[in-house]
């Protein structure tokens, strides 16, 4: 399953085991080492930047997921789930007893451990007692991604000069095009190939890329 879709033929591979095992250590070592008061709760719009990027990591891998589930396609679930890991190590290093960070981690290890009952459940069952999360992780549900986490408040851009990476620079996503082009016209390291020359035109892709042709 950690492998290939349940349909497919697979050779024996020790390596795939040691994988899986490793996957399901740093779970373990995630939610025993870490495990944080499960009645903690904040109000998610006012997380920080850094927080607010690991939550739409962690919804956005949970969407893929759901979908995937549907498939029968359970080795991109692991990948999903995966992935949600990776974003809540991030998390627990930002220092877990920020009380924001312990509301996102112990959201994040909700929906990880629900998604993996199916395919771990003598794990994710004990980790979630373990938790406090409920006795029996079987009565609580599916996970529900949470549109309002997806909605990015800010977008990364490239900066180019010539078609050369010089920069970059985050705007809101809502941001108007004047806005990009002064943000990215106002970077000191675009200026060093900038000041003294005439701006002909910039080219945004929107969402990515921003290119200053002087």
């Amino acid at each position: 399953i950690f492998t290939a879709p349940p349909n497919h033929s697979l050779e024996w591979s020790d390596e795939g085991v040691e994988g899986a095992h490793r996957f399901l250590k740093r779970l373990w070592t995630l939610a025993t080492t870490y495990a944080t008061n499960s009645n903690v709760t904040v109000d998610f719009n006012g997380l920080s930047d850094n927080l607010r990027n690991i939550r739409r990591e962690i919804h956005t891998a949970l969407s893929k997921a759901l979908f995937d589930y549907e498939r029968q396609q359970f080795n991109t679930v692991v990948s999903a789930c995966m992935t949600m890991v990776n974003s809540l190590t991030t998390a627990v290093n930002m220092g877990i007893e920020d009380t924001e960070v312990q509301s996102v981690v112990n959201e994040g290890l909700r929906i990880v451990l629900q998604l993996l009952t199916p395919i771990a459940p003598h794990v994710t069952h004990h980790l979630w007692q373990h938790l406090g999360y409920g006795a029996d992780i079987l009565q609580s549900g599916w996970p529900k991604v949470d549109d309002v986490a997806l909605v990015q408040q800010q977008i990364a851009y490239v900066v180019q000069v010539n078609g050369k990476i010089r920069d970059h620079i985050q705007v809101a996503a809502d941001a108007a095009q004047t806005i990009i082009e002064q943000t990215a016209l106002g970077s000191t390291k675009v200026q060093k190939f900038t000041d003294g020359k005439k701006v002909r035109k910039i080219i945004i892709v929107p969402g990515k890329l921003v290119n200053i042709v002087v």
